[in-house]
């Protein structure tokens, strides 16, 4: 971490934050053994440049983990270098494109990661939504199209890492939250992307079989159908992740969710949650500064960072398998 030459207020809103961080018990990574990954929610992050304590302090959160899934990363990608360059020359991003229209909210995906830990194997791509062949007649003759059932709004993202002697894909999401078609379609474009999901791991040539599904689903909690939708072909939330772990400020709701196809059963540890840098209090992270919560949340976020630690060194349980078999 660089932060270099900071103000009395930004170090006291870092030893706070320090303090928070402490509280989340996230335990240290070993290089080749385990991973820190996580996905968090960085509300409207580019939209207007944050200020310079806030981009000290989202430093300071991302640095707790390996590698992390960010959603809402907009199209100016200003502030991210800012963040980056706090970091340190170790620090790597993996971004996709943002949508232009007002459906995507010119919202981007993005993968930070730490070199040293994770290494990016070459894959990153958009999930395009499943596509069916319709025929229509134009000025009297018939053209044939393939056009997607359904849109994800924001594409879901995906690219392929390597820790240790484990070989992934993570891949992100954020399903928009519509008020007006309500539950019902939330519904469908879960069900739609479970049933990709399941479709891409079973083909021959995929990257990786094992797809690591993290990002913001807009499930308020696990009770509820839209949850089973997206479970509904195998993905399964990890042990860890199991409990009372919600993403919103207030912690009440599982917007926030991390799942896998339980193949390699000691990948996933039971060392997990969230990172709860608010605590019902923000003013102590931004002394000096005058904010509404509303406002803070468009500093930091309204959103915790959910996380899992990934034993990454499973050789054992490989060759257990292939015994096995």
């Amino acid at each position: 971490m660089e932060h270099g030459t900071i103000s009395a207020n930004i170090a006291k809103g870092i030893h706070v934050l320090r303090n928070r961080i402490e509280q989340a018990h996230i335990p240290p990574s070993r290089l080749d053994e385990t991973i820190n990954i996580a996905t968090w929610n960085i509300r409207e992050f580019g939209r207007k440049h944050r200020k310079k304590a806030s981009i000290h302090l989202i430093a300071e959160i991302l640095y707790q983990f390996d590698i992390i899934a960010m959603v809402e990363l907009r199209d100016n990608l200003y502030d991210l270098e800012r963040v980056l360059q706090i970091l340190g020359p170790y620090w790597r991003v993996v971004y996709s494109d943002f949508n232009a229209d007002a459906a995507g909210n010119r919202e981007r995906m993005a993968y930070i990661y730490d070199k040293r830990a994770v290494t990016f194997t070459g894959l990153a791509s958009e999930a395009d939504p499943p596509k069916k062949k319709r025929t229509r007649t134009v000025n009297g003759k018939k053209i044939t199209e393939y056009l997607p059932e359904i849109t994800w709004w924001r594409s879901p993202f995906m690219a392929s890492f390597r820790s240790g002697n484990f070989d992934f894909i993570m891949l992100s999401v954020h399903i928009r939250w519509d008020s007006k078609g309500g539950e019902t379609s939330r519904i469908r474009a879960l069900e739609a992307l479970a049933n990709w999901v399941d479709k891409h791991i079973k083909e021959k040539h995929i990257a990786d079989k094992d797809v690591i599904l993290l990002g913001d689903f807009n499930i308020p909690n696990i009770d509820d159908p839209l949850f089973r939708a997206i479970t509904s072909k195998g993905l399964r939330m990890p042990k860890a992740m199991r409990g009372t772990h919600g993403s919103n400020l207030a912690k009440d709701k599982r917007y926030d969710q991390l799942l896998h196809y339980p193949r390699r059963t000691s990948v996933f540890t039971d060392r997990g949650g969230v990172l709860d840098f608010y605590q019902s209090n923000y003013k102590n992270l931004l002394p000096g500064i005058r904010l509404s919560k509303t406002e803070f949340t468009y500093q930091l976020s309204d959103h915790l960072p959910l996380w899992i630690q990934l034993n990454v060194d499973d050789e054992d349980e490989k060759l257990d398998q292939l015994l096995n078999r």
